[in-house]
Order: structure tokens, then sequence, then C-alpha cells
């Protein structure tokens, strides 16, 4: 398992971090030649191939031949198709962060996106990343959905480019 933590690190330092270091251009929607990848990263497909069998979250893609990190700080925004939202979705962050989402509401600061979990636990998860007491945010994703606020499924996350204050509960 150690092998596949690690591969998995490398993976998403590359695809999201700087694929450009390592000689890739991903495309418009974030993919890279797996065989390119393999060949540049010193990596073999086998073990790429294993480790997308094995991960509990979905944390790349393969279409093709070609392979792309879902989410996260990468190189360049991925498009992603839109997509309706379930009724709630959750966002986990630092106390310090409270009163101004309140009042601003949630936008991707040094990501592309807003990163929204599908249960409390993930974003509790997610929240203990930044604050060993986080706060769980509840998102009216639905109602957001139907007021013209755009949503985007990348693994196991909803995406969105901004959630106004107006359907966030603390």
């Amino acid at each position: 398992m150690k092998g596949l933590t690690f591969l998995s690190k490398k993976l998403s330092y590359i695809l999201r971090h700087d694929p450009f270091k390592f000689g890739l251009r991903p495309d418009e929607n974030g993919f890279v030649s797996i065989k390119e990848l393999c060949e540049k990263a010193n990596i073999k497909e086998e073990e790429i191939y294993n480790l997308i069998k094995s991960q509990k979250k979905k944390r790349f893609e393969i279409k093709e031949d070609k392979i792309r990190a879902l989410y996260g700080h990468t190189a360049i925004k991925i498009n992603y198709e839109e997509t309706e939202p379930p009724e709630i979705l959750y966002h986990g962050t630092a106390r310090k962060n409270v009163e101004k989402i309140l009042k601003q509401g949630l936008k991707p600061m040094k990501r592309h996106y807003v990163h929204l979990s599908i249960t409390v636990e993930d974003a509790l998860i997610v929240g203990k990343r930044h604050d060993k007491n986080p706060v769980i945010f509840k998102i009216n994703a639905k109602k957001a959905f139907l007021k013209g606020i755009k949503f985007y499924k990348a693994g196991d996350l909803y995406l969105s480019d901004y959630i106004p204050p107006e359907f966030i509960e603390k």
C-alpha cells in the first residue's frame, strides 16, 4: 500500500501542480498521454492502472490513453460538464473563515473551483486539514442550481465557481 500512496502523491504533484516541469503539456481538459507520463516520470503503466483500480477516492481519471487529476490545485482550469447536484452538499472549513464565508459566500480562493462534499464525514475530513475543530457548512445545492449556480461533478466531489451566502447554512 505504501507504494500506491507514494505513486498517488507523485501523480498528484505532476498532474495537479507542475506537469510542465516534467515536459508534459496537458490538453484543454487537463489530460496527458499515459505513455508520455510514464516515460518522463519513470513510472510503469501497470502501476498507474493498479492505482486507479485501488483508489478509494477518485483522484485521477483515465480516458482512452490519457490521464488527468480530477480536482485540486491543477495547473490549468479543467472544464467539466455541468450537472445537477443533489439537494444538499457540504463544505468543511477553518473556524477563522466562518464570518467571511457567511458574508461573502464560498469562493475558489487559490483553487479553480469551490470544492463541495457529498457527506458531512467527507467535509469534516477536508475541514480538519485546516483546523482541528472545523466548521461544516450545509449548502442548499439544489436551490442554488435552480437559481443558476453551476455545479460540476469531479470524482467524489462537486465543484462550483461560487456559492452565494444565501445558499449556505452553518
